[in-house]
Parts: structure tokens; sequence; C-alpha cells
């Protein structure tokens, strides 16, 4: 019998284990190939899964009657001359920029136009809130206006159900909103170049958006620090190596994680079956005993920045990543890329503040989350990179580092949005957080001296501090938005409005502003670096 060699590239079914502990075979590739105690060990990526499914598998859970064998004409495409080596994922299209979506101020908004609401509202629906919205749409901005109906009381006409789902077609909303899920190249549709760091020097890979602003030649040579910085990672650049978790297990203070993505720790790391940290520095070891040696000697007991907030056992520390122990910042990079596929990893950390979210107790204050912020956004960007350590997700930590993210855009008194592209699960939270403050803002509307009332999509964004693009996107993916008789109907169902109000009660962890103590600086401003 014919002995086939499974190499790099292969594709075949391998066995696994789904969510409700059943066996299935999905599709795999094989991304690398090694030999433990004469034992073959492969390791796969399932096609269409999340990469941190990933796993090295025995020889006894591949299927080899459909071995596919990779084709040698086969290339990933290229982008801006960059070579892909990304088999498994097609290349994004390179979005264009919207030719008539850039905001431009100083303009002003038509005078809006009166709406008669009587002959509606008489046959409205009894289970639903009726808003009746009138949209302007102009190349500057886009307004909704909203008016609020009382809820249907005994006594009043019949519902109107068929006359607002026999409507004509609904035209599409003219939207300045890019699509959620953004894409992962910048917006104007370049890539850079990476190039590799020199000897002896620290650098940041570049992938931000090529504007005015950047200080890198047009070859992706920096002819200057960069001030500035996006973390969104160039997917372009991928090798095998990358796309591999390099990390058996971390142990952090009481907790041992299992690490999903690849994280540039040093190369005599990766081979330890645990990698120590210590949980308040967040310095790596390589033995317990180092650990403890270390922690003889580590004086810190929370992480090494102004606590800007407490209450009860949260607290928030803020960190600047240029001035409070940069290794602290470098660290805390690293130990996020184990869990964040999507961002690039900056050892200049400079132009970035973190906030470290953390759990007290007689020990400490242990660390929960953070998320990251560019000290100066041009895309008016509050949170960078965000992530709850796999030990405290499903317990309501994600909303809440995105609620004081928010806070701090309002103490600011700007409105901020999420850097693009979000993980699936941050993508999860944010659309979670929006639904929930913006239907909490509408189902509190009351009416004043009688009249119903009226709230803009503007307005909600000043409440809110969350950018009108998200306002408008979300209200969308609630599918809350219908068209009728020349108007767009903003309508509230009750399974709506009940599923907000138990999801409301399950939300026990909320952002206090009076424990906020935080004054924004202007970084403009050089000197404040």
């Amino acid at each position: 019998m014919l002995q086939v060699e499974i190499v790099e590239g292969c594709r075949l079914p391998v066995l696994r284990k789904n969510q409700e502990h059943e066996d299935e075979w999905p599709l795999a590739e094989i991304l690398s190939v090694k030999e433990v105690s004469s034992r073959k060990l492969f390791y796969v990526h399932y096609i269409d899964f999340n990469k941190r499914l990933d796993e090295w598998v025995t020889a006894d859970r591949l299927d080899m009657k459909k071995l596919q064998f990779p084709k040698k004409e086969a290339k990933t495409p290229t982008k801006n001359g960059l070579p892909g080596s990304r088999p498994s994922s097609p290349e994004r299209e390179v979005p264009q920029p919207p030719a008539a979506t850039a905001p431009s101020r100083g303009k002003t908004l038509p005078t809006p136009v009166q709406v008669k609401f009587d002959q509606f509202l008489k046959r409205r629906k009894p289970s639903v809130v009726y808003m009746l919205l009138t949209l302007y749409s102009n190349t500057s901005s886009e307004t909704l206006q909203c008016s609020r109906a009382d809820k249907k009381r005994k006594g009043d006409p019949a519902p109107l159900v068929s006359q607002v789902s026999s409507a004509p077609p609904v035209p599409s909303i003219p939207s300045v909103v890019e699509p959620i899920p953004a894409p992962v190249f910048p917006p104007n549709g370049t890539a850079r170049r990476i190039v590799p760091s020199q000897p002896g020097r620290k650098r940041k890979a570049n992938c931000g958006p090529n504007d005015e602003d950047s200080q890198d030649s047009s070859d992706g040579i920096p002819t200057a620090p960069r001030m500035t910085g996006s973390l969104v990672s160039d997917r372009s650049h991928d090798d095998i190596i990358t796309r591999m978790k390099n990390i058996e297990c971390i142990e952090l203070g009481r907790h041992r994680l299992k690490p999903w993505y690849f994280s540039p720790y040093p190369q005599e790391l990766t081979s330890l079956p645990i990698l120590y940290l210590c949980e308040f520095c967040l310095k790596y070891l390589k033995s317990l005993k180092c650990l403890q040696r270390h922690l003889t000697k580590c004086n810190l007991r929370h992480p090494p920045g102004n606590e800007i907030y407490r209450k009860g056992t949260i607290s928030f520390f803020e960190i600047d990543g240029r001035k409070n122990k940069k290794s602290y910042s470098q660290n805390l990079c690293l130990l996020a890329k184990c869990f964040l596929d999507h961002k690039t990893l900056y050892y200049d950390t400079d132009p970035f503040l973190f906030y470290v979210m953390t759990e007290y107790d007689s020990k400490g204050f242990h660390i929960v989350g953070y998320f990251s912020k560019e000290k100066e956004s041009t895309e008016d960007y509050n949170v960078a990179c965000i992530l709850t350590l796999p030990p405290y997700q499903r317990r309501g930590y994600g909303k809440l580092l995105i609620e004081f993210s928010y806070e701090l855009s309002k103490v600011e008194g700007k409105t901020g949005t999420p850097e693009k592209p979000l993980s699936d699960l941050g993508l999860l939270s944010y659309r979670s957080y929006w639904s929930q403050t913006i239907l909490e803002i509408l189902m509190d509307l009351k009416p004043d001296n009688g009249e119903r009332p009226q709230i803009t999509i503007n307005e909600i964004s000043e409440i809110t501090s969350v950018k009108k693009e998200d306002v408008i996107s979300t209200l969308q993916y609630l599918n809350l938005i219908n068209y009728y008789k020349g108007q767009y109907i903003l309508t509230l169902s009750e399974e709506i409005v009940d599923g907000h109000e138990r999801a409301m009660q399950k939300r026990h962890l909320r952002i206090d502003p009076k424990c906020l103590h935080f004054t924004p600086k202007d970084w403009s401003k050089r000197g404040k670096w």
C-alpha cells in the first residue's frame, strides 16, 4: 500500500468536537508538521472557523480518503507588491472611499417639514411604539428627527398592520456609515510596506491610513518618528509563523490562560510548557522559581499609573505609554496579542494611553481587562484595542470597559468610536452596548407640555458620546427604521422593549460618573508628551 505524505498546505477533513461535544469533520488546512517522540503532529486551521480553534492533532484524526494536495500554480493575491501567505483566507477587497460622504462643516440642514401624525396614530398597532422620522441628507451631514407617540390605550382604533407591511419598496437610507464589520484595510485603500526593524532599534509596524499627517514616506521607510498610529493589522504581511499559536499556556496570578493567537514573546520562551507572568508588572519569566524570586523584589501591587476611578472593588488606572514604566505597556501589548488577532503589536507605545481595569482584594489590584487609545486621533477613535481577559469574560466587564471609554469621551466633550476592524467578540459587545444605550434613551422620552417628544440623531450622539454613524448603523442593525408614506418610521415592538428590559436587569455593573476623577489633556502640545 502506497504511503501518502502529508505536507504543509494540504487540506482534508479533521475530527473535532463541536459545542454539543458531538463529532464533526470540518475541512482543515495543514499549516505545519512536526515529530515528537517518533510521533507526527499536524497543526491544522479549520476552514471558515476562527483561528483561536487551531490546534495540533495526531494522524488518527485525519481523514486521508479526502486529502487535497496544494496546487502549485495557486498563489495568494498580492496587494501593493506585498506577497500574501494566507491560502485559507481570501484577500478582502480594498473598499474605495465614498464619493460624497465626507463631512463638511459650516453647512446647515434644510428646515424640517412638519409631519402630520393624527391619521397614522389613529390606526397604530397596540403592541408597537411608533416614532415618525424625517430623513435629511446632503453631502455634508445626515439627520433623523424623531417624534415618539404614546403607547396605545384601551379603546383606540384598530391596529395598522397591513398598511405598513404593504408599503411601496423602501428606498435605501443614504448612509455615511461604513458597514460593520469594517474592512481590514484602511479606508483610502492603501497598505504600507512593512520594513524589517533595524538591529538594536525598536519600531512599530505602520498600518495606519496614509494621510497628510503621516510622517512616513510613500515607500514605507520612516522619515521621522511617528507620533500617532493605528493598531489595525495589515493582514497582507502575515506568514506561516504568525498564523500559529506559539505559547502553550500562561500563568497569570491565580489563573492559567490558553492563548488564542500568536504573540511575539522571545523565541526561547515559546518551547516552555508554561510561561509565567507577574500579575502586577506583567514581566514574563521562564519558571515558577524565577517568578517567586521576582515577587520578592517586585514592589508593585497595582498597575503603574494614576487611579482615576474606584467604586467598590473595581478600579481604573490611566497609564501613559511614554512616561509610566514603558516596559509595563509593552508587556501588556504582548499579553493582549495572545487574544487579539486583528491588531498590530506596538513596541513604541509613546502615542498611546492605556486604561487598565482591576479588581481589588487583600493581595492587590488584579488585572481584569484594558483598553488603549491614541493621545491624538484624527478619526475620532476613543478605543484602539480593547480586551477582557478570558477568566473574566461573560461577566459584564466588557460592557463596563466600553461604557468607561464613552464616559471619558463625555468629559473630553467629544464623540468617539472604536478603531475598526473589531474582533468577533468585540463587535458583539459594542453592538449590544450601543443597542442598550440608544434604546434606554428612546424609551425614557416623555411628552413635553402635551407635545409628543422629539429627538434627533445629533442629540442622541451628544447625550451618549456615541458617534453619529454608529447611532444610525445601530438603528439599522436593530431593524427599527421602516418606510411609510414617504417618511421613515421608527418602530419599537413589544418584543424589543421586553428584551431590552430583561437585558438591563442582568446588567449589574455600571460606571458611576461621580467616581471618575479625570482631567483631559491637550495632546496637540508636544510638551504634554
